[in-house]
């Protein structure tokens, strides 16, 4: 488990330096297995401070979900090393696409918002997993079903 500390500072100048210490490391000359061994290994913790009357989600405060844009923008294939377990990619894609939060149903994507996030997604992860000889479509699979989709394997052999 790798876990990132990502601290107000940062998310207000939108400063990936504690992400970047991480990856960067990793982007050269990883290997295959080096990759492997990484996935889904990757949390978060956001120290955002916020008066205990602010009812909102980290995914609710703008300079919180901007600070993940552009680290999306920076790493669009981070969903693999996310750990998924620990909620790490339901977070990040609160982050990304329009939701909002009910206290008795919870998150409720926009689900137009939520079909573009996931597609795009399956196609940069399985482009950047082929440009590292990484064959793990049943992870593409995996991934859509966190997101309440069904991907056909066809589908995948065809992209």
């Amino acid at each position: 488990m790798v876990l990132v500390v990502v601290t107000a500072p940062d998310l207000q100048t939108l400063n990936l330096a504690p992400v970047a210490a991480v990856i960067e490391p990793m982007l050269a000359g990883a290997s295959p297995e080096d990759w492997v061994n990484q996935e889904q290994s990757l949390q978060f913790d956001l120290q955002f401070p916020r008066d205990p009357d602010d009812p909102r989600e980290l995914s609710e405060i703008p300079e919180v979900r901007l600070w993940f844009v552009r680290l999306d923008s920076r790493y669009p294939w981070l969903p693999f090393l996310l750990d998924w377990r620990s909620g790490e990619l339901a977070r990040y894609g609160a982050m990304l696409v329009p939701h909002q939060f009910h206290r008795t149903e919870g998150i409720q994507f926009n689900p137009e918002a939520l079909e573009i996030f996931v597609m795009a997604k399956v196609f940069v992860l399985k482009d950047w997993l082929k440009a590292r000889g990484i064959r793990l479509e049943e992870r593409l699979v995996f991934f859509t079903q966190m997101f309440g989709y069904d991907l056909e394997q066809e589908f995948l052999e065809r992209v």
